[in-house]
């Protein structure tokens, strides 16, 4: 929806146009369910569901090595939107192997990790 707020910007008219004819394709109560073992965006663009999917770098990347000839586009600055992910150790996790995850995502290792899946590995700055 952010993507569509800044085609606003773009040209008027287009946030409701384009709101219009999008379709809740993942994480929605409604979305299509994946066969067991198959990539949601993989699903979605195998069965043609869409003609066009927006989705994370990751998704579209992971999804284009699993179905050769689909084609990743990336959006123009203008509209590129992007995440903030954070990372947390909860008081009531078990707290031993939860912190060995957390030290281990930001250990060199795992920031390389994310780096090679398209995620900024802010410890490698």
């Amino acid at each position: 929806m952010e993507v569509f707020a800044k085609a606003e910007h773009v040209r008027s008219g287009s946030r409701a146009i384009l709101e219009r004819k999008a379709l809740t394709l993942t994480g929605g109560p409604t979305s299509p369910r994946p066969l067991e073992g198959r990539s949601v965006y993989v699903h979605v663009m195998q069965t043609r569901l869409a003609d066009v999917f927006l989705t994370y770098c990751t998704g579209a990347k992971a999804a284009a090595r699993d179905l050769p000839g689909l084609q990743v586009v990336s959006l123009p600055k203008t509209l590129a939107v992007g995440a903030d992910y954070g990372l947390t150790v909860l008081t009531r996790a078990q707290p031993e192997r939860a912190l060995k995850l957390a030290m281990f995502i930001l250990s060199l290792e795992g920031q390389e990790i994310l780096a090679r899946h398209g995620f900024t590995a802010p410890t490698r700055r």
